[in-house]
């Protein structure tokens, strides 16, 4: 499959995004994803984040997966939760949850530098070397447990979780800036909803839950 139908693809993967936000309009509490987040979803190859068997499947709404029970979760997912993230240029993130590095490179594209932890070793490598072929210069990575952050680096504008917790962890909330949002699925397996936590210049926390999601739960090593 050559470049051309793959941007083809990619372009028509968007376009299903956009119609979907529509439809879930009532529960995203918008009918829009941010142009910024469009334009990141059109330009990053989805396909050089997934094994070469499955490049004719990268571009579908659906989860993929790649390998030791992990996945690179569905596109409306991936671009729901980055605006939901609001991230701005200047912003510092924190991602939990690598992968093989889509999501981390989304938010490359988006923001001033990225911070990017992943427990499966062989997983943060890979991606490691697939952002490097990229050209992404501005992603940290570290391999471990996210459950309690990157406290060296914080604190940070933003967090993303790309794993489930039954509680928003509070580690992290601390890692979070006077004016920060994090995005992760809350609850039990069965229960989960996508959450996005706020904390206002005087340190005040929010939560705010919204659409169901399944996600693998974060693990705590």
């Amino acid at each position: 499959m050559q470049e051309k139908h793959l941007s083809i693809l990619r372009r028509h993967m968007v376009e299903r995004i956009e119609i979907l936000v529509e439809l879930a309009a009532g529960e995203l509490g918008k009918d829009r994803l941010g142009d910024r987040v469009l334009e990141a979803m059109k330009n990053v190859p989805r396909h050089a984040f997934v094994p070469d068997n499955l490049i004719p499947l990268a571009y579908e709404n659906t989860p993929l997966p790649i390998g030791f029970d992990k996945t690179i979760s569905q596109p409306f997912i991936v671009a729901t939760m980055t605006d939901l993230l609001e991230p701005k240029p200047t912003d510092t993130v924190l991602e939990i949850g690598t992968g093989l590095g889509y999501q981390t490179s989304l938010l490359a594209e988006l923001c001033q530098q990225v911070w990017t932890v992943e427990v499966v070793e062989e997983l943060a490598n890979e991606a490691q070397e697939r952002l490097k072929e990229l050209g992404y210069q501005n992603v940290g990575f570290r391999i471990g447990s996210g459950a309690k952050g990157w406290a060296e680096h914080a604190p940070y504008d933003c967090i993303i979780v790309t794993a489930a917790a039954e509680t928003v962890p509070k580690e992290l909330v601390d890692q979070l800036k006077p004016g920060g949002r994090m995005v992760l699925p809350v609850g039990p397996p069965d229960h989960q909803r996508m959450t996005v936590v706020k904390k206002d210049a005087k340190g005040k926390v929010t939560e705010s839950r919204g659409m169901p999601v399944r996600f693998s739960l974060l693990e705590v090593v």
